[in-house]
């Protein structure tokens, strides 16, 4: 956050054996900035012809997503629910499904909402859909207090609707992220005994967290390979 002095580590690891392949030190307190910028460190240095990057919540934007897919790098990261429209009794938009071939919404009560205008809002193209069916409707209460429930649609939204069709199809995609990024984490902060970083600046602190990479990277190896099997492998 804005006012917090510290530093956000950020790693990509790969899956197969757990090793750090890119890592950057940052000032941000959050993650949702990272996702795009990390996977191409990523893709920088995999051999792999199909990079697909698995992240948590705290990295879902949809423009980082649509960075990230544009470069060719399948994005796996599910949405956080930010409608509290479920808690007070109502649908979201969640409940309307979009029909593509056709253009329109269905909403819960089976009417169409349809394509009105397209709007900016913080720089992106936002369509609107709705109904003129809405003032009859027997479940208005139960979706808008408005005259009529309006819906807005990304002009990349089929982007992040692939993304999340591609999680429903593995859900399991979330377990491996798990099991893959927090066990060098775990290994590290171990190290690092309180957790705190020695090094003050961003340029230090990213010297020593870059020395922790290496430590854990060459430490992971060895463990994996042997070390007359390493120092062979680094003699070739």
């Amino acid at each position: 956050m804005p006012r917090i002095v510290g530093y956000n580590v950020q790693t990509a690891v790969e899956a197969d054996h757990h090793l750090i392949v890119a890592h950057e030190v940052t000032m941000l307190g959050f993650d949702r900035d990272a996702l795009s910028m990390m996977a191409a460190a990523a893709n920088d240095v995999m051999t792999t012809d199909q990079l697909t990057a698995i992240a948590d919540k705290g990295y879902y934007k949809g423009e980082e997503i649509v960075a990230s897919e544009d470069a060719g790098i399948s994005v796996v990261v599910p949405k956080p629910m930010t409608s509290n429209a479920g808690a007070r009794g109502q649908f979201d938009k969640a409940d309307s499904a979009y029909d593509r071939d056709k253009d329109v919404y269905v909403c819960p009560a089976g009417e169409k909402l349809t394509y009105r205008f397209t709007g900016q809002q913080d720089g992106k193209a936002l369509r609107s859909y709705w109904s003129g069916a809405c003032a009859d409707c027997a479940i208005k209460d139960k979706c808008t207090t408005s005259k009529e429930r309006r819906v807005r649609r990304w002009e990349k939204e089929d982007v992040l609707e692939r993304v999340q069709e591609r999680l429903d199809a593995d859900p399991a995609h979330l377990a491996v992220r798990s099991m893959t990024v927090e066990h060098p984490y775990g290994t590290i902060k171990s190290w690092m005994g309180a957790t705190h970083f020695k090094m003050r600046r961003l340029k230090n602190v990213a010297t020593e967290m870059a020395l922790h990479v290496l430590a854990y990277n060459m430490t992971r190896v060895m463990n994996l390979m042997g070390i007359p099997a390493m120092i062979a492998a680094m003699k070739a």
